[in-house]
């Protein structure tokens, strides 16, 4: 079979995770295009974040100088 040819998988709806209603497939995973901008709104503004702990003993590393070449 060719790409052409394939039948896309269907998914299974599930709630919208921004207003909790049945997904849309054009909009999957949600309801509509204003909950999918919704979504993207709270990415670009850095709403959503994954933890992480910076180690203690962290340090940016020393830029080179602009010849490229290390003293």
């Amino acid at each position: 079979m060719t790409a052409d040819t394939e039948t896309p998988k269907k998914r299974t709806p599930r709630p919208c995770p921004i207003c909790n209603k049945m997904s849309v497939a054009r909009y999957h995973p949600f309801c509509s295009e204003r909950c999918g901008n919704i979504d993207l709104h709270r990415w670009l503004g850095e709403n959503y974040r994954v933890p992480s702990q910076e180690p203690a003993d962290f340090a940016p590393e020393a830029p080179l100088p602009e010849d490229g070449t290390e003293d």
